[in-house]
């Protein structure tokens, strides 16, 4: 079911669905990335993911709270990104960048 634009699941509780957001996320990214690849900065990118990416998946989740592994799924997401950004595989060298790059902001 989807009610203004948020999916819900069916659940005992009021369960949110997170693949359309976080499809709509890959998207945005990977449209900015076939834009300017890697021609811009890294601040230059972040800058564009933070203002017209990160917002796709934050649509509508205050309607219900996110349990632990939807929290996950969704910093999956944003791990992934830094990953094809900083052309690394190795997470602690993306939550050293997610927390040095953006002052934990994204």
């Amino acid at each position: 079911m989807r009610y203004l634009g948020v999916p819900f699941v069916q659940s005992r509780t009021l369960k949110c669905s997170l693949d359309a957001a976080k499809r709509g996320f890959y998207r945005a990214a990977n449209t900015i990335f076939g834009k300017i690849g890697r021609i811009a900065s890294e601040e230059v990118v972040l800058q564009l993911i933070k203002s017209k990416c990160v917002p796709v998946p934050l649509y509508g989740l205050e309607a219900c709270a996110l349990n632990k592994s939807q929290m996950a799924s969704l910093d999956f997401v944003v791990n992934r990104f830094f990953m094809k950004l900083f052309n690394t595989n190795n997470i602690d060298t993306v939550k050293a960048c997610r927390i040095g790059k953006t002052r934990g902001e994204i």
